[in-house]
């Protein structure tokens, strides 16, 4: 906006000259706006022999919806990565004078995922065909049929992150939903993968691990909680001894982050072995002499028996110390499930699965969500089915050739 100044000198009526100029930025808000495009077909006709001529009718990512690839992008990742409920949705956009039932949205939800279902398949196999990943699941509750109560379901993720070693594959999450904790989910999610697994000491996992098709990695971060929580609730000075030589390791880890994995081996091997096992030599003598229904005791027991799979890092570059992409990844999931409360149904909840995979890979790699799902959505029904890998998020490049960032 320009303010134009006055012509002649106020004090003297002089002409004025210009010597300068002061600009001023506001931060303004224009609210979302909707658009109907219309499309409009030529209907011929010949004459010779009544033949009929018109256009095909433009790809709709919902057969005989009327929503656009951009609405459906929208709407999912409101629900998904703002944690909006739909209802809430809804009543955002009856003040913009578009009236849109729950219900509507919750079938264009249902919709959308399917449309991206090939692409999400992919992307779990993709996932699954990793190396190392790291494990987690958090709860979610579920609509129980007929009771008008909830059940207890979960979400769970797979996350590769192979920054932290310079790795040559990108990073992305997969989630999965169930509605139990059984250790049959998680068998069956992994069944294709072998490899390293971070996992948090699930007793879920046991069989996988004891199979030997899987090796588990644990996790010092669960390690340093547990006593941190001894040591803000009583300052122990045990307590606090313990933290700071997991401090230590903490310290090297920031040192070697972005390293190939021998450069990282070789350097764990040279200060993180030493006082990883100096804190192992230490635990064995302080631990008699402490109360076994103590929580520091525990805090102890719980580390002695993860030792083995702590300090497998040590000797493999490629492991993190610890869990921590894994609870990152469902962070998302927690804050969005004090917004909607509940999900409506175990099938909800295998949607919401598959929409957090494709927005929290988009996102690992550096991409706004709404705007590669929205390109997504507009192109994936005529998109060549072998040609599917072109659409995940490392790969995706958009019809306008601009790349959109987070």
């Amino acid at each position: 906006m320009i303010h134009p100044a006055p012509c002649t000198c106020p004090s003297c009526g002089g002409a004025l000259s210009k010597i300068g100029e002061d600009v001023t930025e506001t931060l303004d808000y224009v609210p979302g706006r909707f658009k109907v495009i219309r499309h409009r077909r030529e209907k011929l006709a010949c004459r010779a022999c009544d033949t009929v001529v018109q256009p095909p009718a433009p790809y709709h990512p919902i057969a005989r919806g009327r929503a656009g690839a951009g609405l459906l992008a929208h709407i999912v990742v409101s629900k998904y990565d703002d944690h909006l409920p739909l209802y809430r949705q809804a009543e955002i956009y009856a003040r913009e004078g578009v009236d849109l039932e729950t219900s509507t949205l919750s079938g264009w939800v249902g919709a959308t995922t399917a449309a991206l279902a090939p692409l999400s398949e992919m992307l779990a196999a993709d996932v699954m065909a990793s190396e190392t990943l790291h494990g987690d699941d958090t709860p979610v509750p579920v609509l129980a049929p007929g009771s008008g109560k909830t059940k207890i379901g979960r979400i769970w993720t797979y996350v590769r992150d192979e920054r932290p070693f310079d790795g040559a594959r990108p990073p992305a999450a997969i989630f999965f939903y169930s509605p139990d904790r059984k250790g049959d989910h998680p068998r069956a999610h992994l069944e294709p993968f072998t490899g390293v697994l971070h996992a948090d000491g699930y007793a879920g996992f046991n069989r996988l691990f004891e199979a030997g098709r899987i090796v588990e990695a644990s996790c010092w971060a669960h390690v340093r909680r547990k006593f941190f929580d001894v040591n803000a609730a009583t300052a122990s000075p045990i307590a606090k001894q313990a933290l700071d030589q997991i401090g230590q390791l903490y310290g090297i880890e920031e040192t070697i982050n972005g390293s190939s994995p021998k450069q990282r081996q070789q350097q764990r091997h040279l200060k993180s072995k030493p006082i990883a096992d100096a804190l192992a030599a230490w635990a064995e003598q302080t631990l008699p002499k402490l109360s076994r229904k103590s929580e520091l005791a525990a805090a102890f027991r719980y580390m002695r028996a993860r030792w083995t799979a702590l300090t497998r890092c040590f000797e493999d570059g490629r492991l993190g110390l610890d869990n921590n992409p894994a609870e990152r990844a469902l962070r998302g999931v927690a804050i969005g499930r004090k917004n909607y409360l509940f999900a409506g149904t175990d099938a909800g909840g295998r949607r919401a699965a598959a929409m957090y995979s494709l927005i929290e890979t988009a996102k690992l790699n550096g991409l706004n969500p709404h705007t590669y799902l929205a390109d997504v959505l507009a192109r994936i029904a005529d998109h060549p089915a072998k040609r599917v890998a072109e659409l995940l998020p490392w790969n995706w490049q958009p019809a306008n050739s601009v790349r959109a960032a987070a």
